[in-house]
């Protein structure tokens, strides 16, 4: 190989992995701030789009924010809470809670999503759980869960697959959810609840199909990197790559066979 390549290739290398140490800096913020609030705070308001927003989404992005304008000035960032402009190279996109509903209401299946994007492609993701401990992550080559390796299941067929959505309330448009159903009733284990924590879930093979409708691209892009490191694929329901400009349905599936036999369910 040539040297001045290689030489360019071990830089690349080496950044990707600062930036993936720095990622879980942020997440390790993130677990300390959102166990502060967890099971204290109750109030919240409403956002425009009659989603609930707390104090505890607020203060975690502001602090992430400030810790990647310190460390990375250079970058942008795109948060749930106070949006971003998703102009040049490299961008940070931030969900503080995905999951406001379930860190609400006591259940301890929300999380933080770090997603790291280089030329639109997602590079690196987080999936940070603070009230479990447990934390999901990816840069080119590794997955892991708790610092060890993760991986998907391997299931090809969807006759036995285990299939996930958050919520039957995200499929706003009935036809979509007509889809899903028919889809996940030809599996062979359906269900309910989870946001962030079932692509976890599925990176680390304990289910094997996840589709889901209503999300915007700071839900899903830290997981993207994650599922498909770990052997699976993640598109759109017209199988096309997400990135920022995505649209609002996805399907994430352990084994590229088992994305595409679903695909087509959801297409017939």
């Amino acid at each position: 190989m040539n040297s001045t390549l290689f030489d360019r290739s071990a830089s690349m290398s080496n950044d990707i992995l600062a930036l993936h140490d720095f990622a879980n800096v942020l997440a390790d913020k993130a677990r300390r701030l959102a166990r502060k609030h967890f099971r204290k705070t109750t109030a919240y308001e409403r956002k425009a789009d009659e989603s609930p927003v707390t104090i505890a989404d607020k203060a975690i992005e502001a602090e992430l924010r400030a810790l990647i304008m310190r460390r990375y000035p250079q970058h942008g960032i795109l948060g749930e809470e106070m949006g971003g402009n998703t102009d040049g190279n490299l961008l940070w996109v931030l969900d503080p809670i995905d999951g406001t509903k379930s860190f609400l209401t006591g259940m301890p299946l929300f999380g933080t999503l770090i997603a790291f994007l280089q030329d639109g492609e997602a590079k690196i993701g987080v999936i940070e759980i603070p009230p479990l401990g447990e934390r999901w992550s990816a840069f080119p080559g590794a997955a892991r869960h708790n610092q060890k390796p993760c991986h998907t299941s391997g299931c090809t067929s969807l006759k036995d697959a285990r299939v996930y959505t958050s919520s039957p309330d995200f499929f706003h448009d009935p036809n979509d959810w007509d889809r899903y159903d028919r889809v996940s009733r030809a599996a062979a284990i359906r269900r309910f609840g989870g946001d962030c924590y079932q692509y976890g879930l599925l990176a680390s093979g304990y289910c094997d199909l996840v589709i889901e409708a209503s999300l915007m691209p700071y839900d899903f892009l830290a997981l993207v990197p994650i599922v498909e490191t770990a052997g699976g694929k993640m598109t759109d329901w017209e199988g096309r790559p997400l990135t920022v400009n995505s649209g609002q349905r996805v399907i994430a599936a352990a084994t590229p066979q088992l994305h595409d036999e679903a695909l087509r369910m959801l297409n017939s």
